[in-house]
């Protein structure tokens, strides 16, 4: 199975926590997210990492240049403009591949949660957490009383009808069929000039026309990190790294 992995970001709302570095290279306990990333992938055999870099992309290069791991990476010149470019530059994987992993690069996470993406029996998987903080920051997945996911949105209509909802952790499994029905939508976003859309709407958009493909996993109680904001980073040195070291 291949990876991407959405890395172009430039991460500006951390301030001087960025050191105006990529954000995928933040260090904790002294381990970037993207080395913690390949660790991770690698212990769970994957045939190929792909990369979607923009923002210093020749720091993320030479930071992996040592990984044991087969490595490509893409090079999006648009990375100032919406997460759907980065995801669009993917477009061979979406395409041609019998089914994908798909990661964003600034989440702290203990290897429990991966694993879990990688043994699914849904061919099409997002992960959510039902422990959350609610407000209009997290991508949430509402989940209606048959168990299908009828909404993937940071704003969430007050009228509207779901069972529980969770907040997505940012992986997600695809097959073949979703990955071309995401191309498609991606394609038609940008040609329609839609080019600040974050990735997640054009998930919305496939789950909206095939939602009986998709499914979940509940990962409530493993810990985990968006980071964000530089509040994300003192909540990820001082409590999530310790819950990880206490699991493994």
């Amino acid at each position: 199975m291949k990876v991407i992995i959405l890395a172009a970001g430039i991460g500006n709302r951390l301030g001087k926590y960025s050191n105006d570095n990529p954000k995928s290279l933040l260090e904790f306990d002294g381990k970037s997210l993207l080395k913690r990333h390949v660790e991770i992938l690698k212990e769970l055999y994957v045939e190929e990492i792909v990369i979607i870099t923009g923002y210093k992309s020749e720091m993320i290069v030479e930071h992996l240049n040592d990984a044991s791991i087969p490595i490509r990476f893409i090079f999006n010149e648009r990375y100032a403009e919406g997460s759907i470019i980065s995801l669009g530059c993917a477009y061979d994987i979406l395409t041609n591949e019998s089914d994908f992993i798909l990661m964003d690069a600034d989440v702290l996470y203990d290897k429990n949660i991966l694993s879990r993406l990688f043994e699914t029996k849904n061919k099409n998987c997002f992960l959510l957490d039902r422990n959350f903080e609610s407000g209009d920051e997290p991508v949430k997945i509402c989940v209606d009383k048959n168990g299908i996911i009828n909404e993937f949105r940071k704003k969430i209509s007050a009228n509207h009808a779901y069972d529980f909802q969770g907040e997505s952790v940012g992986f997600f499994k695809f097959d073949a069929s979703v990955g071309k029905s995401l191309a498609s939508v991606i394609n038609e976003c940008i040609e329609r000039g839609e080019t600040e859309m974050p990735y997640e709407d054009a998930i919305r958009e496939v789950l909206f026309k095939f939602p009986e493909r998709f499914g979940f996993e509940d990962i409530s109680g493993l810990p985990w990190i968006e980071i964000d904001f530089p509040d994300d980073i003192e909540r990820a040195t001082h409590e999530i790294l310790q819950k990880i070291s206490d699991i493994n």
